[in-house]
């Protein structure tokens, strides 16, 4: 099993090595962070996202959910951990914990070497502030009420995983931002929270239910978070309510209007004098 996460890995970043090269050639890093950091769009109607979108991992938490209730899904958990007891019994390592974080530190580090998402950095983290605040109260207000003994025994806060929600929260957060660029990015990015997951339950932290329902907790934050944000930042500034106004006007109508001035003379019961208006 080790072995596979090693090679999907390998196999992803080789995959982006190659445009990461390319685009980030020649680039001003401190001209890429000005750019980033002070420019503020007006308006993110880009953003908007489709609520089908969030059924997949609805489907993938009502899953782990039900290891609650249906004995097949509970037996398939102990089989599988029986199974990963036969095939690494004494295994205790631990590269999970930088795992979850790699995704969302790569889409930053990209963004410095000149590989850009959709978003500046203000959108950006704001989405993912909002995508984990999302996430860390679900799970783990759920781990709390679940009372779920872990796999080692060490307490009762195996439902959900949320290494694998957060590591998943951070996959789907490359995909958004850097996945319209090459398939390479989503894949890297999906590779690292996958071998979360499978880390997670070689270590007897978590039964393989509570990861699959931690990566729909992740992924289901991350995806609402694209889905809310647009209604609240174009809310926020007025130039991004006034775009969300009229944005269906035709072309021609969305021109800034043109301000007209006049100064005439002006005679009154013997008084001279001048008259001054302006159109805006």
């Amino acid at each position: 099993m080790k072995k596979i996460i090693y090679l999907i890995l390998c196999l992803a970043g080789f995959n982006a090595s190659g445009q990461v090269i390319d685009t980030a050639k020649k680039v001003n890093i401190a001209d890429t962070l000005k750019k980033d950091l002070f420019t503020a769009p007006d308006t993110v109607k880009h953003l908007r996202g489709k609520a089908w979108a969030l059924v997949p991992p609805s489907v993938l938490i009502a899953y782990g959910a039900s290891n609650f209730f249906f004995k097949p899904v509970r037996r398939l958990d102990v089989s599988i951990n029986n199974d990963i007891m036969e095939d690494a019994p004494n295994f205790r390592h631990h590269p999970e914990n930088f795992f979850q974080f790699a995704p969302v530190a790569l889409v930053y580090g990209l963004n410095l070497v000149g590989v850009h998402g959709k978003n500046t950095f203000i959108d950006r983290t704001l989405i993912f502030a909002m995508a984990e605040g999302m996430m860390g109260l679900t799970t783990f207000g759920i781990k709390k009420i679940s009372h779920r003994l872990r796999p080692d025994g060490s307490n009762y806060y195996s439902f959900p995983s949320g290494h694998t929600a957060n590591a998943f929260l951070g996959a789907e957060f490359m995909a958004q931002e850097l996945g319209d660029k090459s398939i390479a990015y989503s894949a890297v990015g999906y590779s690292f929270a996958t071998a979360t997951g499978i880390l997670r339950m070689y270590n007897r932290d978590h039964w393989f239910s509570d990861v699959v329902a931690g990566a729909g907790f992740g992924i289901l934050s991350t995806k609402a978070a694209y889905l809310l944000y647009p209604y609240i930042r174009n809310r926020l500034f007025k130039a991004g309510r006034e775009k969300e106004i009229n944005r269906n006007l035709p072309a021609e109508l969305k021109k800034e209007p043109k301000t007209s001035s006049i100064l005439l003379p002006s005679y009154n019961q013997g008084n001279l004098g001048l008259q001054f208006s302006m159109q805006f």
